[in-house]
């Protein structure tokens, strides 16, 4: 499964209403520790395909979802799940230690 690039229009019916548990990335291009989680974003989306929705959110485009989640830090990785976030991970980790906060919500 791809990842899904969201924008304010899109995150309520993306995201907020996903049958799936959803794992949205708060992230920026200037943002170093954002791209080096971006491929473990991606093998995990790979991965966990028909479990859950994997999609991307720049800070700098969509302040105002941002601001609406309080993301003072990126990368964040927020989990929803029945349009409510159940997970929020701050900042840059291994693959194992995502997979061991989101793995219990699945």
């Amino acid at each position: 499964m791809s990842i899904i690039e969201l924008t304010s229009e899109t995150f309520e019916s993306t995201v907020l209403q996903s049958d799936l548990p959803f794992l949205v990335d708060f992230w920026a291009e200037w943002c170093g520790p954002c791209k080096m989680v971006a491929p473990i974003v991606d093998e995990i989306a790979r991965e966990q395909d028909g479990i859950m929705q994997v999609g991307k959110l720049n800070v700098d485009e969509q302040q105002e979802i941002a601001l609406l989640y309080r993301i003072l830090s990126i990368p964040t990785l927020m989990l929803f799940k029945s349009g409510q976030p159940v997970v929020v991970i701050p900042g840059a980790m291994p693959k194992d230690a995502l997979m061991k906060q989101i793995s219990p919500h699945l």
